[in-house]
């Protein structure tokens, strides 16, 4: 008679607290102001070192362990990278006067520097993500996302921002199908068409609401990205499941836009914790997978240059 693999239910949870995150960023702000921004790598690196350090996954927290001596010299890079490309821009407008050439060398230059960006930063930080000893890491290379990213970009031009929705697609099932913890892998199964549909019953639904059909649309997001993840090791693996409500999201973004408005952004802090809390809360792990079975099978990496770019990009809608 077959017996049914075991199910399991596996705890997420977040333990932050605003106050303990607020004490970092206050001394974080004062040794970046008094460096005059020279200590931005080391204090990028303790947020994030504190943060990591709050989630925690079957009763076992993450850990950051990259350094600020590394985001540094990936600081210091990422600068003269940008630099070099600004200087050519201006080169192009005042020294040879084509404008036209310089838009679109700089149109050129972002859609370069973003692909290298989000390769570089998951490289770095999954490399220095790791739990119970065991190293998570990222292994697409950057030839084939700067190939799907200029698919994505061409499509969507010329699409007039339909494929928009498989571009994402594709883009999340590559590198979140590239992330490994030890010997196992994630995989990401979600589907352009159903994005697509998603997206378009939110934005008529909240146009025709004036609005308040944004938190649910938001909310129907989250479980799209979350209910499509996946990680597996030898055909055994655990399911993310979403326990979201628009209600309760509707709650979480309201608060924090008072929290952030009314202390002036220094409530900031305790809106991070909030939403880490509510994502840890209302994410559920469910499978027949051993975490003993883990193994170390992913390499070092300390190169933080695409971090750093990423920052200056602003591509946490991304990472």
């Amino acid at each position: 008679m077959d017996t049914q693999p075991e199910v399991n239910i596996y705890n997420l949870s977040f333990s932050g607290k605003g106050v303990d995150l607020f004490k970092i960023q206050i001394i974080n702000a004062i040794l970046s102001f008094l460096t005059l921004g020279i200590y931005y790598p080391w204090a990028k690196a303790a947020k994030l070192q504190y943060v990591y350090s709050q989630i925690i996954f079957e009763d076992h927290p993450l850990a950051f362990t990259g350094t600020g001596k590394e985001m540094f010299k990936g600081f210091i890079k990422a600068i003269l990278f940008i630099f070099i490309g600004y200087g050519v821009f201006l080169l192009l407008v005042f020294l040879f006067k084509k404008p036209i050439l310089a838009a679109f060398f700089i149109y050129l230059f972002l859609f370069a520097i973003i692909p290298i960006a989000i390769h570089g930063s998951f490289k770095y930080r999954m490399a220095k993500t790791v739990w119970r000893g065991i190293r998570f890491g990222y292994t697409g290379t950057k030839k084939e996302l700067f190939l799907l990213f200029l698919k994505g970009i061409f499509f969507t031009i010329i699409t007039f921002g339909v494929y928009g929705a498989w571009f994402t697609i594709e883009l999340r099932k590559y590198v979140v199908g590239n992330i490994r913890i030890g010997n196992a892998e994630f995989r990401y199964k979600g589907d352009g068409s159903d994005f697509f549909v998603l997206n378009l019953k939110g934005y008529f639904l909240t146009l025709c609401t004036l609005g308040i059909y944004w938190f649910w649309w938001q909310k129907d997001i989250f479980d799209y990205y979350v209910n499509n993840l996946e990680l597996y090791q030898n055909g055994r693996g655990v399911m993310f499941r979403s326990n979201a409500t628009g209600g309760s999201y509707a709650g979480l973004m309201i608060g924090n836009f008072f929290i952030v408005i009314l202390t002036l952004g220094l409530g900031y802090s305790w809106a991070v914790c909030r939403t880490l809390t509510y994502v840890g809360h209302n994410i559920t792990a469910i499978g027949n997978y051993s975490f003993d079975e883990l193994q170390q099978s992913q390499e070092d990496y300390s190169n933080a240059t695409g971090a750093d770019l990423a920052d200056f990009l602003d591509l946490g809608f991304v990472i």
